[in-house]
């Protein structure tokens, strides 16, 4: 089977804290859109599991959250699972790529194997993977909090053209989330308001209010994430955000033509640019 692992976006990012076991306290809107990477996925009967990454520089042990996904969903069963990726989505972007694809090996693997497990259960399952793959098993919006894993779907972001990118370094989520915690503003999405926008289907209301706390941490070796956005604005963009701890930018565009000038204007100076819309909840 082949299906396409959907990457995601923060419309919103916040920090509230840190939790009682060291995890920090997340609260996010995110939404998924149709970009991704696209796997084949094959049940084995000789109980190997082989992943081709995509990528040279990409795990393909234990490390690989796909694989890790197909083992979590077919254990004990004797069946394994040979996985290929057609990798797109970013590295170290902030699009939760890894998880993506992790999710998508659990829709795959649950029709494969005809068990049609519910989404609860996947989630459950893909939480044990990763703190991103239980939303990107839903896809849509929804509102993401605890360390990701606390979903609340909602309606998702009204149709629109979305220009995705990525400078060309990577932004250390550790080191991010050291300087989150040590910051004295303590400026803060405004979360309600993009609920409210979602409701009524505002889709420049959820652009007005498109934030990230890790956006007032970043430092100047960091300033390619402004001048991006600083591009997006001055092309039309009704908002325009780094999403999760980068280092990818993307803008919200009612106007296709203009998106599609903004996508040429980045495209000459950035090589990870592309042009995409939001998605749907999966069918699982």
């Amino acid at each position: 089977m082949i299906v396409r692992a959907h990457g995601k976006l923060n419309l919103s990012l916040d920090v509230l804290g840190r939790t009682a076991d060291g995890y920090h306290d997340l609260r996010m809107v995110m939404q998924a859109v149709e970009f991704g990477d696209d796997l084949d996925v094959e049940l084995t009967r000789d109980g190997r599991f082989t992943i081709d990454p995509g990528q040279s520089y990409l795990p393909a042990d234990g490390r690989n959250l796909a694989l890790k996904a197909a083992r979590l969903f077919l254990a004990g069963t004797g069946l394994g699972a040979a996985i290929r990726v057609t990798k797109r989505i970013p590295v170290c972007a902030g699009m939760g790529g890894g998880s993506a694809d992790a999710a998508a090996v659990l829709r795959a693997l649950n029709a494969l194997t005809g068990r049609r497990l519910p989404a609860e259960e996947l989630c459950k399952l893909g939480l044990q993977a990763g703190s991103d793959v239980p939303f990107c098993v839903l896809d849509g919006t929804a509102l993401a909090e605890g360390r990701g894993e606390k979903l609340t779907r909602l309606p998702t972001l009204p149709d629109c053209s979305i220009v995705v990118c990525k400078p060309a370094f990577a932004i250390s989520t550790p080191e991010l989330f050291g300087r989150v915690d040590g910051r004295k503003s303590r400026l803060r999405p405004d979360t309600p308001g993009i609920l409210a926008a979602l409701e009524a289907g505002d889709l420049a209301g959820v652009a007005r209010r498109l934030y990230n706390v890790f956006e007032d941490v970043l430092d100047r070796r960091q300033g390619d994430v402004f001048s991006i956005k600083r591009v997006l604005a001055d092309r039309g963009a009704l908002g325009a955000v780094m999403t999760g701890t980068g280092s990818a930018v993307f803008g919200l565009f009612d106007d296709e033509a203009a998106a599609q000038a903004a996508f040429e204007a980045l495209s000459r100076q950035y090589q990870e640019c592309f042009l995409t819309r939001p998605c749907g909840p999966s069918e699982v």
